[in-house]
This record gives C-alpha cells, sequence and structure tokens, in this order.
C-alpha cells in the first residue's frame, strides 16, 4: 500500500483526506475543479465530437534562453556577437538554426520559428509571458502578478479537462514557484495540479476491489459511518462532494494510466531522450492524450540562465551547448509522436522562456538578461506553420519587423482552445478582468 497519506483508501477517513488532498500540496482542489468544469454542459457540448479535444503543452525554458544562439542565429555579425555555435539549414529553405538542433531543422517545416517576441513587461519569472498579459509582472512587492492569471488558469476555468476524470491544468516542473505561474486571484479552484506530485498516489491498494468500492450503498453506508466518526461539526459537509469525486477518480484508473510510463515502449523513450526534459514531455503527451487540457514542462531551474562560466549554469559554450541536444530531442519527439498518433492538429506546442539574451557576449563567455526581444517555437495547432515569423535587427538586439507581443501569444493559446477572446472573469471586488489584456489578437502569420 502507498505509504504517502494522500489516498489510503483502505482507512476509515480515506474518503475525506481524499478530499482534503490539496493541503497535502497536491492542490487536489484545483483537479476536482476541472472535473466539474468538464462535465458541465457547456464543457462538454464543446469538446463533443472527434477533433474537439483542444489541448496545449508548453515548454518552459526557464532562466531565457538565447536567441541567437538557437532560433535566431546571425552569422555574419562580428564576432562579439555572432554565436560560437555554426549555422545550418532546416527543413524548409531560407531558415536557420545553430548547429546543436539539427532534429528541429528536420522538422521546421512543421514549425513557426517567431523571432520577434516582444518581453519588455518581462522579468526574471514565468509571470509575463506565461500569462500572456504585459501587465502581469514581476513587482517584488508581495504583489507578484497584479491578481492575473496564467494561460493554463484561464484554460482551466473556460475550457475545464477534456475528462472528467483528469485535472485541466498541470505542471511538470520542479521548481514551482519560480517555474509556473498560476491563477492569480482567479481562485484556487484553477491553479495547476502539481503533476510530479501526482504519479503513484491514484492507484487502488492491494486488496481493495472496484467492484465493492463501485456498490452505491456500501459506498453510501461508508459516508455515514465516516459521518459519525468526525469530530468536528460540519467538516465533513464541507468536503463531501471533492470526496466523493476523489473516490471517483481513484475507481476509474484513469489518472493512474495517465502517468505510468511503463507503458510505453523502449522505442518511443528513447524518442523523446531518457534526460528530464523529454520523459516530461513523453508524460505530457500521455496526458493530453488522457483528457489534461494544458500541461507545462519544465526541465530544471534557471537552466537557461547562462550569464558565464563563472554561474551555475555556465556560460554559451560550457553550459548552453551540452543542453541544446537535450531540448532538441525532447520537442521532436513530442512533435514526431503526437503527429503519427494524430493528435498535433489538437495539440498546440509552444517552446519559449521569459526573455533572450543579451548580443554581445560578455567576459565571462556568457550572454546577460534581454528583455527587448527573445525567440520562440510553435508547432501543431492546426496552424499555419514551416516559416519564421518576424525578423530582429543585424544584431539581434531589437525587433525589426512583425512584432509579436505576450497578449498575442494569450489570444492564439485561447483561439486554438475555443474560449471566446472576449471572456472576462470577475475578481474579488467585482470587477471584471477581461481574458485577453491590451488589444491582443491572434498572430495573423499563423492563419
Amino acid at each position: 500500500m502507498d505509504d504517502h497519506p494522500m489516498l489510503r483508501v483502505g482507512s476509515r477517513r480515506w474518503f475525506l483526506e481524499a478530499g482534503m488532498a490539496g493541503a497535502a500540496g497536491v492542490a487536489l482542489p484545483a483537479f476536482l475543479q476541472s472535473r466539474v468544469q468538464a462535465a458541465s454542459a457547456e464543457s462538454a457540448s464543446a469538446k463533443s465530437g472527434p477533433g474537439k479535444r483542444k489541448a496545449v503543452i508548453l515548454f518552459w525554458l526557464s532562466g531565457g534562453p538565447s536567441h541567437i544562439d538557437m532560433w535566431d542565429p546571425k552569422p555574419d555579425a562580428p564576432s562579439e556577437i555572432r554565436s560560437p555555435f555554426s549555422t545550418i539549414s532546416t527543413a524548409v529553405p531560407g531558415i536557420q538554426f545553430t548547429e546543436h538542433l539539427p532534429l528541429q531543422a528536420s522538422i521546421a517545416d512543421r514549425l513557426s520559428v517567431i523571432r520577434s517576441v516582444d518581453c519588455k513587461a518581462s522579468n526574471h519569472t514565468p509571470i509575463t509571458m506565461q500569462a500572456g498579459n504585459p501587465l502581469a509582472r514581476r513587482t517584488n512587492d508581495g504583489k507578484d502578478g497584479a491578481g492575473f492569471p496564467s494561460m493554463g488558469s484561464v484554460a482551466a476555468k473556460f475550457r475545464g479537462a477534456n475528462h472528467p476524470d483528469l485535472p485541466a491544468f498541470v505542471g511538470l516542473a520542479p521548481a514551482w514557484a519560480a517555474d509556473v505561474w498560476g491563477a492569480g486571484h482567479m481562485g484556487a479552484n484553477y491553479e495547476p495540479v502539481k503533476g510530479m506530485e501526482l504519479a503513484g498516489k491514484f492507484k487502488l491498494p492491494a486488496g481493495v476491489a472496484v467492484a465493492r468500492l463501485q456498490n452505491r450503498d456500501a459506498l453510501r453506508s461508508q459516508f455515514e459511518q465516516l459521518r459519525r466518526r468526525v469530530e468536528e461539526n460540519g467538516a465533513f459537509d464541507q468536503f463531501d462532494r471533492a470526496t466523493k469525486q476523489a473516490y471517483e477518480m481513484v475507481v476509474s484508473g484513469k489518472v493512474e494510466q495517465a502517468f505510468n510510463l511503463a507503458e510505453e515502449s523502449d522505442a518511443t523513450k528513447q524518442l523523446y531522450g531518457n534526460e528530464s526534459v523529454g520523459q516530461k514531455a513523453l508524460l505530457a503527451r500521455r496526458l493530453v492524450e488522457s483528457g489534461v487540457t494544458f500541461v507545462l514542462i519544465s526541465g530544471a531551474w534557471g537552466y537557461f540562465d547562462h550569464h558565464g562560466n563563472n554561474v551555475r549554469w555556465g556560460g554559451i559554450n560550457k553550459g548552453l551547448k551540452p543542453l541544446l541536444p537535450r531540448v532538441d530531442r525532447a520537442l521532436y519527439g513530442l512533435i514526431t509522436d503526437l503527429e503519427q498518433r494524430g493528435l498535433l492538429d489538437d495539440t498546440l506546442v509552444m517552446m519559449m522562456g521569459e526573455f533572450g539574451r543579451s548580443p554581445v557576449i560578455n567576459k565571462q563567455a556568457g550572454r546577460d538578461h534581454w528583455t527587448n526581444v527573445m525567440s520562440m517555437l510553435m508547432a501543431g495547432g492546426g496552424l499555419r506553420h514551416g516559416q519564421a515569423i518576424g525578423s530582429t535587427d543585424r544584431r539581434g538586439a531589437d525587433v525589426k519587423s512583425g512584432l509579436v507581443r505576450p497578449q498575442d501569444l494569450a489570444a492564439t493559446t485561447f483561439r486554438h482552445l475555443g474560449i471566446g477572446l472576449k471572456s472576462f472573469w470577475v475578481n474579488h471586488r467585482g470587477r471584471p478582468i477581461p481574458i485577453v489584456q491590451q488589444d491582443g489578437r491572434p498572430i495573423p502569420e499563423l492563419g
């Protein structure tokens, strides 16, 4: 039997413990809310029939990936600017990446590289870009984000999960506060679920028969017995609905199956790579295939923060160079696998960080934070790909053409999910808050 206290099905207090599991750090209330969303008539109608199960997978390159050393090389720039890496051609004529992204280069016809993302509002946190909102910022005053939610939390509220037994928004990240932005003032029901803590927690322990648990009369009897044992008046009433839902999740086995990477072949695991980011990408595919709507992946906190060889993550050659093949394979594996399974058109894949890095290589052989512009990738979602969107100047320092703003990313994402761009939520003061801020619009080049 699992020793974790979250779901001890065999204990007398199991049902209550399951309903209160969010207090144990697994964010189960958000999980349960997503089930309510998915079960609602509106949500069911929006996702009925084939091709309606829209999802998003966001690769978060925590720390700020260097655009010049990845997707926007400047081979003709002066030596202090151009990458120490060679430039290679891609599957799309005229588009070049650096040499350590050969797999992504080979599927460039299925990618859109956006080289003109405005990240001036962003800081060294996930807030602005994950919210897709220039008003959501790190402020260092205890009021970070100004209450605005992440795109994943908006998806959880306005779309819900694609299957009633799965959460709407899952984060696969080791450093939660640093790499995952949540619901802000939208409320705890729409916070992301900590996916790394869910694996193995929703299985039935040995000796507990599903058939017996599914007997509604027996279930009712157990609830009545539990009510009599609860000393705090009203405690059970508060968690009654959530408790029943937690029970149903365990019995269905859907969550446990989604997190079970043992079901994947060795060949599939190798396709994604054995590194942490690759295995998380594989898990993300399993989650969206099972019914999760929004999955965020982060390999490690700050692992793209390549200031120089005097810091933890090193500079461009010593730090970024060995890292690039891992994310190269992870994205390649995910796009290839989604396509083979017929899931790519219904799944929008994004790869980005919080900002770019400085054009000039510093004295420590690294690059510093650069909020003027960054590059990112998009794939899938039934959008138009095989293109480079926007451009930077000859130094890679500023946007030259095709400006893409955070709010444009949000509008693109919400349109893919079938969420009305004029939707709004109401904060604790009763004020309506639009989900797309400052005239955000879907990126036109994507169709």
